[in-house]
């Protein structure tokens, strides 16, 4: 009932040929909605826990219409994506009532969606996850929080960022890394969170064994933070609930035992900032690919949004057969795209066996000296990331206004990173030529490099105050 919207790219992932780009989805429904009269409008509201709210307006057919079944799968993944990009616990949809109720059915406690309702209820927002089925114009006003996020450099400070295969950490004397050091760990598999404690603390104190003093901390890592607790994190997945406690207030206890104040955001956040810092410019999207996806976005003001930008559990491939993230349990998200999930996906296609009793970040490097060796194999992997890429990027301009789309992580180490930016840059200037004018797809040049993740980070906290 909706295959007739799921169309086939003209650029096809070398390892993947049934890949179905939601950009495309999107498009071919809408013009069918404009060549069936131009249909309803339909308007989508998402309120997060501080009272600002988000609008989504677009058009579907009416309820009368025998494609209705597409119209309510249109809408779900809309929902599903501005939630993860947006957040909220409270989500309005004004428009046919059909469309609301399955959108309600959906999101509740043994739904198809019931991770989300979960996480952006209690576990994000502390509230009750709610769908409020309206009409178009009872959809409340949009308010939008926006802030200035970091770039505080002086006096003497230490930024790190905690990945799911390594934890990296500077000492940064007035905007100038000192020193910085990168260390292997396995944050997500392990169970007891007085690892997690130790192994940070001992990032920071290397550190601030390289300076006179310490007057702040910032750090970066994948999750959900606010004020500088983790509400979910992925490098906490395996802590058991009832311990769950002793993470969710990890940051807040260091900056005790320190004694200097210690900021937490999301690692995309930082990504966008950083790469706003070197290019002296807004409109950043920043995407990280190593354990799994992290996106930010630093906007045309140059300030954050107060949305989540957890591009990992977006959906970016709309075939009904794409893989399940074993997390969410939703199908086509992001994480299985973008992160060293997305290699290890595809290396068995190409015939790439990996041992099992070695960490992450050891498989993908085995993948990537093949790659780099000029294997065809490995190269198609990065071929068919870059082809994702490409349409996805062009599917978040929907939902972004970028300038620069900044692309970093461990995947893109190497030719790897290359290979991305050709593959995408194909697809623009094939399918997108408008897109591929105005927006500029690169990697962290030397100067991006040099601020890089751990400088940003350090920058986050302000002491003039």
């Amino acid at each position: 009932m909706i295959d007739w919207m799921l169309s086939r790219p003209s650029i096809l992932p070398a390892l993947d040929p049934d890949f179905k780009p939601p950009v495309l989805a999107h498009r071919t429904y809408l013009q069918a909605v404009k060549d069936a009269g131009g249909g309803v409008p339909l308007v989508l509201g998402l309120e997060r826990g501080d009272g600002s709210l988000s609008r989504f307006e677009t058009r579907v057919f009416e309820e009368s219409d025998p494609r209705t079944e597409a119209s309510k799968f249109y809408v779900e993944r809309l929902v599903k994506f501005l939630l993860w990009q947006r957040g909220g616990w409270r989500v309005y949809v004004g428009g046919p009532k059909s469309i609301g109720e399955h959108i309600q059915q959906c999101y509740q406690a043994g739904g198809s969606r019931a991770f989300d309702f979960e996480f952006m209820g209690v576990s994000i927002y502390d509230k009750a996850f709610t769908v409020v089925i309206c009409d178009a114009d009872e959809v409340p006003a949009q308010k939008e929080n926006a802030s200035a996020l970091g770039r505080h450099l002086e006096g003497y400070r230490i930024g790190f960022d905690l990945g799911g295969s390594d934890r990296k950490v500077s000492a940064v004397v007035n905007g100038e890394a000192i020193y910085s050091e990168e260390v292997m760990w396995n944050p997500i598999q392990t169970a007891d969170p007085a690892y997690h404690y130790n192994e940070v603390m001992t990032a920071i104190k290397t550190a601030a064994s390289k300076m006179p003093r310490l007057d702040a901390i910032g750090g970066s890592a994948a999750g959900v933070y606010v004020d500088n607790r983790a509400r979910i994190a992925s490098l906490f997945r395996a802590v058991p609930k009832e311990r769950y406690h002793e993470v969710h207030d990890l940051f807040p206890r260091i900056s005790r035992e320190m004694g200097v104040p210690l900021v937490m955001v999301n690692d995309g956040e930082v990504t966008a900032l950083a790469g706003s810092m070197s290019l002296e410019d807004n409109g950043v999207l920043g995407i990280a690919m190593g354990t799994s996806e992290a996106g930010g976005y630093v906007n045309l003001d140059g300030n954050i949004t107060g949305w989540l930008n957890e591009l990992a559990f977006c959906p970016v491939d709309y075939n009904p057969a794409a893989p399940v993230d074993e997390w969410s349990k939703d199908y086509g998200v992001g994480a299985l795209y973008f992160s060293q999930q997305c290699a290890f996906r595809l290396a068995p296609k190409v015939g790439i066996s990996l041992p099992d009793n070695i960490l992450n970040a050891e498989k993908l490097k085995i993948i990537q000296d093949k790659m780099e060796a000029g294997e065809e194999g490995a190269l198609k992997i990065w071929q068919s990331m870059g082809v994702y890429l490409g349409y996805t990027l062009a599917h978040y301009a929907d939902f972004y206004d970028i300038r620069h789309a900044l692309i970093l992580g461990r995947v893109t180490s190497g030719k790897g990173g290359d290979l991305l930016l050709s593959g995408a840059q194909e697809v623009l200037e094939k399918e997108f030529p408008a897109l591929a004018e105005s927006m500029c797809v690169q990697l962290p040049d030397e100067k991006s490099r040099r601020v890089g993740q751990s400088i940003a980070a350090a920058s986050l906290p302000d002491i003039s105050k």
